[in-house]
């Protein structure tokens, strides 16, 4: 694509690297070549093991709290004030996994796949085979409507060519899916549970070698073995139950919220133009960066940075703020949209797109 016309040179943020003019980006070659060279450049694609150890370790030490505050409490109603904060404890897990998955933690597959066995099938349910399978191919097609996992027609629908044959109670839902959205995220912790499980103990993963099976397998026995024994030692079974409800559905909402404004209501590639797209317009223009400060980086887990974790799916978390001045001036330089709004905004558009989606089937009603 041509250069923009007298492009400005864009500010650094404090602490970040120092940013090139536009002008000075090269066209030649692939778009995307000359931003990774200035990333290599920086040392944004190097590895900080230590910044995630220190995570990793608070993580550990405020489950072992929780747990404790659990065992003296006892059974008491009291106790379910625990769950909230078990949710967020388990999101940042959640978090940590997602990063071991794409090798931001350690460039040593075995030491990864150790960290991601561990903080997904081990601490949450949820099987690393299963999830990686699913995410690698959402991120070498994000948002593509027959190549991303992550669009494709199920409990919501995100484009309106999928609601031709929606009937009964599938039906109901796309007509009111931008109302539903975010109570049916209350259940993606349970879900994700569930489709791992499905996804070890059934013919889904037959591609598997049979010991990767056996050692997931085994880890989310252990997961549930657990996650029981901790509730129903230090519970009565009614509230067990009660506690384990909020500690899911808020985890669901609490990663629906950090998931929901990355994709949705972006451009939607389709086999006329995703074969034409290089890495840099795949990436960009299907995806939204959420502005905001430390909380949002926190509490968003890094992913308000989407479209330079979908750039650079390896860069550590903690770079992905410094890269971005980069990227956003790169994108400048070859006219290339990038889209970046406040968290509020994002739902708003994301759910705006959902009810747009569903507007044959009320029109229809």
């Amino acid at each position: 694509m041509p250069r923009a016309a007298a492009a400005p040179v864009v500010e650094p943020v404090p602490g970040s690297v120092p940013v090139p003019a536009p002008e000075s980006v090269r066209m030649s070659g692939s778009d995307f070549t000359p931003l990774l060279k200035m990333v290599k450049e920086q040392g944004l694609l190097e590895r900080r093991a230590g910044w995630y150890l220190r995570g990793i370790t608070v993580n550990l030490l405020l489950l072992v709290a929780i747990g404790a505050a659990m065992a003296l409490l006892g059974p008491s109603w009291w106790t379910l004030l625990l769950a909230p904060p078990l949710a967020v404890l388990s999101a940042r897990m959640a978090f940590v996994g997602h990063d071991a998955g794409h090798a931001q933690i350690t460039a040593d597959r075995k030491k990864g796949r150790l960290v991601q066995l561990v903080h997904a099938n081990l601490l949450l349910g949820m099987s690393q085979e299963w999830w990686n399978d699913k995410h690698n191919r959402h991120h070498a097609n994000p948002n593509h409507i027959d190549k991303d996992p992550d669009v494709k027609a199920d409990i919501l629908v995100f484009a309106q060519h999928q609601t031709r044959d929606r009937t009964g109670v599938r039906r109901w839902l796309t007509r009111h899916q931008a109302w539903l959205f975010f109570p049916l995220t209350t259940l993606e912790g349970i879900a994700l549970k569930v489709y791992g499980f499905q996804a070890v103990f059934s013919r889904e993963s037959d591609g598997v070698p049979p010991r990767r099976r056996v050692v997931e397998g085994a880890l989310l026995v252990a997961h549930v073995a657990g996650y029981a024994a901790l509730l129903l030692t230090n519970l009565t079974v009614g509230q067990a139950v009660v506690f384990a409800l909020i500690h899911q559905m808020l985890l669901g909402l609490h990663l629906g919220m950090a998931f929901a404004p990355n994709h949705k209501g972006m451009e939607m590639p389709g086999p006329e133009n995703s074969d034409v797209w290089g890495h840099l317009r795949r990436q960009v223009l299907t995806s939204r960066n959420i502005r905001g400060g430390i909380l949002t980086d926190w509490f968003l887990g890094g992913l308000n940075y989407q479209i330079e974790h979908h750039l650079f799916p390896s860069m550590p978390r903690p770079h992905l703020r410094l890269a971005q001045p980069l990227v956003r001036a790169h994108c400048r330089a070859l006219g290339l949209p990038y889209t970046e709004t406040g968290l509020i905004d994002s739902y708003r558009q994301a759910l705006g797109h959902l009810h747009e989606v569903g507007e044959p089937l009320r029109a229809g009603a």
